[in-house]
């Protein structure tokens, strides 16, 4: 087998070029999406010009070209997952609307009262939601599997939690946080041996393995063209024709139907019955570009380079003390999930930005799997083929320089400098009065951001911003200082003096956001109602340089923070 050639890989996707911060970006994200080949975007593209048509239903020559790659597309998809009929490849928005369309359709018009649906612990959160929706309104009852410690599907529990009373199980093939492969063959055995009918999620898997659905024997598939390197808005439900064919509609529209009255109307065949209204064509069609663009590949060889590369990249994590593995043993695709203790993932993954490296952090829209492994999220390092050894060692040492940089933080010589600029600053407004006076906190935040040029810089003032807030009573963080909205836990409380002052003490666990909370404090505190509502918040935002940096959760978790002090100002 020829070794496979990286680097050949990797020049097909123009992103991985891009700077971030001025550093060459390392995207190891690829869990939540995978970059694009310049043939897939050569095919969007090409579609808009040279095809853009409604398909099915025009009589000109446009339309027939729009819908012969279209539907060229859907066989295509057929033939790459190993299914029967071309008519059991439904399109729809990805792995989320498939399940929804499976639960709303198949479970509204088959679940009763006191029937069970079993899912695993480790499910996304669109494999969980949707049939909570379907239980409340049919009655039916969800029943969980439990796991092991590497983090499958524990199989010796299968007899005890899938009975009689099941009627649809449905699981990930892998799952989005463990990485590992669940034993799908004794899953569907257990499940056909009550009677039930088995979903499962493959948005994670088909990136990483081939797939053929008549040997996986299961009933239904669902997978995502952008986390195999297609487009976004472009998803797949395999489903088997039978049971396809006696569900009911799931939307109503156009392309769905067969005749429409005011009387009655009656539906299109398989597979435009689900698919109603115009679809994501040059979507679609890009997404037979991206099997295509696989197709040519080793895709042994490809499998073969992300195992050793993933299997790299955990030996590497293993010899840094302070990381740890939230499931026991190697994942079984380059997908790696750990804490680093004594720091809140959160920061780690703002750090890593700050280095030009993507990571995820939170729960990883796997709420109860952080509950069942009783942690509050973790960071989540996933690779694909177009990554590189490089990358992963540039990478530790990056976190290893993290790790050690609170020792830089906390450094007295740092604390002396800003101390120093503290005092100039003070100095230059020593005869301010009034508003001038208030706003002197303000003017020394911004002169301190301005001394720190470039993002690496201003990440490391925001971290010590958050060393130097002091942490609330824990009597004071519950529920009603909650601050809704930002993504780490964050608490906000506040007295009225009598001068109708407001002054506020604010915590959170991340210390990327009690920086920012201190950030935002000194734009508040000590001020009147009218005082905050009048504040130019956004050019005070803009003066600091932060926004542009801020990725779109923390920066919707900065406008959660003001949101509830110009709340509770009224």
């Amino acid at each position: 087998m020829p070794a496979f050639q990286y680097q050949h890989f990797r020049e097909k996707f123009p992103l991985l070029a891009t700077r971030v911060n001025n550093l060459p970006l390392v995207y190891f994200d690829n869990g939540a999406t995978t970059q694009k080949p310049q043939a897939v975007l050569d095919s969007y593209q090409e579609y808009y010009q040279h095809s853009n048509a409604n398909v099915h239903r025009a009589s000109h020559a446009v339309s027939a070209k729009a819908t012969l790659s279209y539907e060229q597309a859907r066989l295509k998809v057929q033939h790459f997952i190993g299914a029967k009929h071309s008519e059991e490849i439904i399109w729809t928005k990805g792995s989320t609307e498939s399940i929804n369309l499976i639960a709303q359709s198949w479970g509204r018009s088959q679940l009763s009262a006191g029937d069970e649906i079993v899912l695993s612990q480790s499910e996304h959160h669109a494999n969980i939601v949707p049939w909570q929706i379907v239980a409340e309104q049919t009655g039916a009852l969800i029943k969980v599997l439990p796991l092991t410690a590497s983090g499958k599907i524990e199989e010796n529990q299968l007899s005890a939690i899938i009975s009689s009373k099941t009627k649809v199980v449905s699981v990930a093939h892998i799952s989005n946080v463990l990485g590992r492969i669940n034993p799908l063959d004794a899953i569907i055995a257990a499940a056909k041996k009550v009677g039930a009918i088995t979903v499962v999620d493959g948005a994670q898997a088909v990136a990483h393995q081939q797939l053929n659905v008549e040997q996986l024997g299961c009933d239904f598939y669902v997978f995502s063209a952008h986390k195999m390197y297609g487009p976004t808005g472009v998803g797949v439900l395999y489903g088997k024709k039978a049971l396809l064919n006696k569900m009911p509609v799931y939307q109503g529209g156009g392309e769905m139907i067969k005749k429409v009255s005011f009387n009655a109307t009656s539906y299109n065949q398989l597979p435009f019955k689900f698919e109603a209204g115009t679809p994501n064509i040059a979507g679609v069609v890009a997404f037979a570009a991206a099997i295509n663009f696989l197709q040519q590949q080793n895709l042994k060889a490809l499998a073969k380079y992300e195992q050793q590369l993933g299997q790299y990249c955990y030996q590497q994590l293993t010899l840094l003390k302070q990381v740890k593995f939230i499931s026991e043993g190697i994942p079984d695709i380059p997908l790696l999930s750990f804490a680093v203790e004594g720091h809140h993932n959160h920061d780690i993954a703002m750090a890593l930005d700050s280095y030009g490296i993507a990571v995820r952090s939170g729960h990883h829209c796997a709420m109860p799997l952080m509950a069942y492994l009783h942690i509050d999220g973790c960071l989540r390092v996933s690779l694909a083929a177009y990554n590189t050894k490089a990358e992963v060692d540039y990478f530790i040492k990056s976190l290893q320089k993290i790790i050690s940089d609170d020792a830089v933080i906390e450094s007295a010589q740092a604390d002396e400098v800003k101390a120093e600029q503290r005092k100039e600053l003070s100095e230059r407004i020593t005869d301010n009065t009034g508003d001038n006076a208030a706003n002197a906190p303000v003017a020394e935040m911004i002169d301190l951001f301005s001394r720190n040029k470039g993002w690496d810089n201003r990440h490391r003032q925001i971290m010590l911003l958050g060393k130097k807030l002091p942490r609330m009573d824990q009597n004071l963080r519950n529920e009603d200082t909650l601050i809704s909205g930002c993504e780490s836990l964050a608490w906000l409380s506040y007295q009225k003096q009598e001068n109708e002052q407001f002054v506020f003490t604010a915590d959170s666990d991340a210390k990327v956001i009690r920086g920012l909370l201190m950030i935002v404090l000194t734009a508040f505190n000590d001020k009147t109602a009218e005082q905050i509502h009048s504040f130019d918040l956004e050019g005070y935002f803009s003066e600091l340089g932060l926004l542009q940096h801020l990725s779109p959760s923390r920066g919707n978790g900065l406008k959660a923070i003001v949101n509830k002090i110009l709340t509770l100002t009224g």
